[in-house]
């Protein structure tokens, strides 16, 4: 049985949590109606139109209509000082052509210019029956947008944009993605809500070329603790957090705090150093909001699963110069295999100083504490045939092993803009992650009867250390608009293991055996007590110097290139033999892109990208040496085009990459449990992919994503191991999704929304064998129903996602050794039902 973590019903959760807290929302939105004179004291800083507005509608209580595109790109002066309302709206609007128009004492409109057609209401609220607009308070901000593109609208809690016409992995500059000579792709808030997504490899379905992996791939050890992503056919465990890299156990990162999420295909070692040549993920924080804003959700589904988020943010100050956030959330769940659950605390505090219009500064802190049980899904191979034996995929031939892993990441980062061209941003940041494996029974191999296990303990700290200073300028030159980038960076990664196995005095294996088809647990007991086997301490300095240029030349022709220098220094001690290896390799790596944008909807690009770097860090051979560093090119060309005013998006690409000196798990299971790796001399991925979002008609939104990925074994330092032209493991060379959903804008229907998608991969071939053991493909649906009601200034929305609707047994990624009968496995998650309640105010 699986170990029940915290014991609670459907109902109980709604009595503790939900209903409460909307009776609360309910009677704070009937307390707040406050008595409204004619004059206010207004502190509104120079800023984007759009926020100032949204800020003179909170202080002045009003409900405010507007068109939203027309203030796209518009900045207010600000003001300060006591003043009514119509004087201080002329203020705002000065010189932007609009006027504005009171429609009763409660309800304001600005209109624009008689060239602007679309309009959208900004402020959702009841229309007051009193005059003087007493009984309203802070609205609520539901705007609809346009191609233009503005930070604060994104920010916004209720935007519901598919598309988000911006993107900084890229280019670091913010720059439209229509306008960047690479393959970049954006998943929104509304996606990750509407698919209700928990952790960071759900959300990554919904962008081609890009499958998960929950440690199968590496032979099950990590228990999965060690999720990884597979972007165009290479295996990473790094993501980003605001540009700031984080490594080891990336993919299982929580998503409570999570605005969007990037994805850069392809190298983007140019601008970041050490990044796997396949792309790069690129995780966009929430921060702190000028206007109030409280959200509360709860979630609860199949296998008791229950998860809590809360998310407030506001001013701290009167005058609105300290800014606050608050993200945290409390998970606690089963699973379909035996003896893994799990329970996961997160906080998220930020705090922003604005300083002045032009300077500012974060701080940002998160902890995280995760409780589960371990679990290496193994399954059991027929003896002497090598084909899967059929066991439930529920069935797990190990114990209950407890696993706990914790997460403090700080961060502060600061920026100036000396004015309209020139301006310089600052950060450090530090991420420090323990996990603990205090005992951890592995099954390792079987025969027709039993399957034999072994025990293991072990603890790995991770410590990044980083500090990245960026000076980006626009100028023109002889009629060549730029913008210049030049930018360092320094990385410190630390990491130290100490594994501990049960050994017999001969130094074999302490087995324990456990019936196949009729397993009673605990098996037969262990004799002999865990000892240490391996103690590392790795240590990995990078240094970069970067200069990129985005020049823009006539006729919409755009020319990017940058070049890096880069140093590293890698070194290795083994502390029970006393050994240590180290070495230091530098490299300048360029960059070159090309952009014709012959019309505002469609960019011709291609591009042409070097990286180098070492292997992961803990990436040992035999002998306790070192890897070389690897290397890559790649070269891609692509067609973006937008519709409906940028609201569709779509780009589809071809590419070429080849990466040199590729560290695998060792075909020795021992040595490969060991951490030790072999190098597979070079891989060679190319293909087309193809990614459309975006909203078709309004309320009806889409994915839809295809991917031919051709990885091969180009080069190999053993042909027994991976023969010349044998596909890579664990990449389908067929991967393609399809999600949509339609929301009802008027009518009987309003509020309501429909949604499904499927998801396609094609059969692979897996680790470690010849002829490599081949997992067939599969298909899965997902659907989606929702329903939002407006309660006074409170949004109340209830949401059922039913994933896996036709329950289908699959596999997503492996590792096989058929002389020992062994196959570590990702099982697909079986049907799952998830139900929430979401109260936004």
């Amino acid at each position: 049985m699986s170990p029940t973590l915290i014991p609670l019903t459907v109902g109980q959760m709604l009595k503790s949590f939900a209903l409460p807290a909307l009776a609360a929302l309910i009677l704070f939105n009937s307390a707040t109606a406050l008595a409204d004179g004619n004059t206010h004291q207004y502190n509104i800083p120079a800023q984007s139109l759009n926020n100032a507005l949204m800020q003179f509608a909170a202080d002045s209580n009003l409900k405010l209509l507007l068109t939203a595109d027309t203030v796209r790109g518009m900045s207010a002066k600000g003001l300060n000082g006591s003043m009514t309302p119509p004087q201080a709206l002329t203020q705002l609007l000065q010189g932007s052509g609009m006027t504005y128009r009171f429609v009763d004492g409660g309800t304001v409109t600005i209109e624009p210019p008689s060239n602007f057609k679309k309009t959208a209401v900004v402020n959702e609220k009841p229309q007051s029956n009193n005059e003087t607009g007493s009984d309203t308070t802070l609205p609520k901000v539901t705007v609809e947008a346009d191609s233009a593109y503005d930070p604060e609208y994104y920010a916004d809690p209720y935007n519901k944009d598919y598309v988000i016409p911006n993107a900084t992995a890229g280019t670091k500059t913010n720059t439209p993605v229509m306008e960047t000579p690479l393959n970049v792709q954006v998943i929104s808030k509304q996606v990750l809500k509407d698919q209700q997504v928990i952790n960071l490899g759900q959300a990554l379905k919904n962008v081609s070329g890009v499958t998960v992996s929950n440690g199968a791939s590496v032979g099950g050890a990590g228990g999965g603790l060690d999720q990884s992503f597979f972007l165009r056919g290479f295996e990473s465990q790094t993501f980003f957090r605001n540009g700031f890299r984080l490594q080891q156990g990336a993919a299982s990162k929580g998503m409570a705090n999570v605005e969007s999420v990037e994805v850069l295909k392809g190298s983007a070692a140019g601008l970041y150093g050490l990044v796997d040549p396949g792309g790069m993920v690129n995780v966009i924080t929430k921060q702190p909001l000028a206007t109030p804003y409280y959200g509360f959700s709860q979630q609860f589904g199949s296998y008791d699963l229950y998860r809590t988020t809360i998310d407030a943010t506001g001013p701290i100050t009167k005058n609105k110069d300290l800014l606050y956030r608050m993200n945290m959330s409390y998970q606690n769940s089963g699973s379909f295999r035996e003896f893994v659950g799990k329970e996961d605390v997160f906080l998220a505090p930020v705090l922003k100083w604005v300083i002045s219009p032009k300077t500012q500064a974060t701080f940002e802190l998160e902890y995280n504490h995760q409780h589960l049980g371990l679990d290496n899904t193994f399954v059991p191979l027929a003896n002497g045939n090598g084909t899967r034996l059929n066991t439930p995929r529920s069935r797990n031939y190990g114990e209950y092993s407890p696993g706990t892993v914790e997460t403090i990441f700080g961060g502060f980062n600061w920026s100036h803009q000396f004015n309209d061209d020139w301006s310089i941003k600052h950060s450090f940041s530090v991420n420090q992650r323990n996990d603990i494996r205090s005992h951890f029974v592995l099954p390792t191999e079987a025969d027709n009867v039993n399957v034999s296990r072994f025990q293991f303990s072990g603890q790995a700290q991770n410590n990044t250390y980083s500090t990245n200073l960026d000076l980006i300028g626009h100028f023109d030159t002889a009629g060549l608009h730029h913008t210049l980038l030049l930018g360092g960076d320094y990385y410190r990664l630390d990491r130290s293991t100490d594994f501990r196995y049960g050994l017999t005095n001969l130094g074999t294996f302490d087995f324990s055996t456990i019936n196949i088809q009729n397993p009673r647990h605990p098996g037969t007991p262990f004799t002999f007590p865990l000892q240490p086997v391996q103690q590392l301490a790795n240590q990995t300095d990078q240094y970069g110097l970067y200069i990129q240029d985005q020049i823009k030349l006539p006729y919409n022709i755009q020319v990017m290139g940058g070049i890096r220098y880069q140093y590293l220094h890698l070194s290795n001690r083994e502390k029970i033999d006393q050994t240590s290896d180290g070495r230091s390799d530098d490299a300048v790596t360029p960059r070159v892109g090309f952009l014709w944008q012959p019309k505002s909807w469609i960019s011709l690009y291609a591009n042409y990208v070097e990286s180098f770097g070492p292997n992961e860090p803990d990436t040992i051979l035999l002998g306790n040496t070192l890897p070389p560093p690897t290397s890559a090119e790649q070269y891609e060309g692509g067609i973006k085009t937008e519709f409906f005013d940028g609201r569709l998006r779509a780009t589809l690409t071809y590419y070429d990459l080849t990466k040199t000196n590729i560290a695998t798990p060792h075909p020795d299971p021992k040595l490969a449990s060991d951490g030790i790796s072999v190098v597979t001399g070079a891989v060679r991925s190319r293909g087309p992919e193809l990614d459309i979002i975006g909203e078709i008609l309004p309320g009806w939104n889409v994915i839809a994503t295809y991917t031919n990925i051709d990885a091969r074994v180009t080069k190999t330092n053993n042909t027994d191991f991976q023969p010349i032209g044998s596909r890579f493991w664990n990449v389908p060379r067929n991967n393609g999704s399809l999600w949509s959903t339609y929301e009802a804008q008027d009518g009987d229907f309003r509020g309501f929304k429909f949604g499904g998608g499927v998801t396609l991969r094609d059969g692979q071939t897996v680790c470690c064998d010849i002829p490599a053991f081949k997992i067939p493909g599969y298909a899965t649906v997902d659907l989606l129903a929702a329903y939002s009601l407006d309660i006074g200034k409170t949004k109340v929305t209830a949401q059922l996602n039913i994933n896996n609707l036709l329950d289908k047994h699959y596999i997503t990624a492996g590792k096989t050794d058929i002389g020992r009968n062994q196959l570590y496995v990702d099982f697909g998650q079986p049907r799952t039902f998830m139900g929430s309640i979401n109260i936004q105010y």
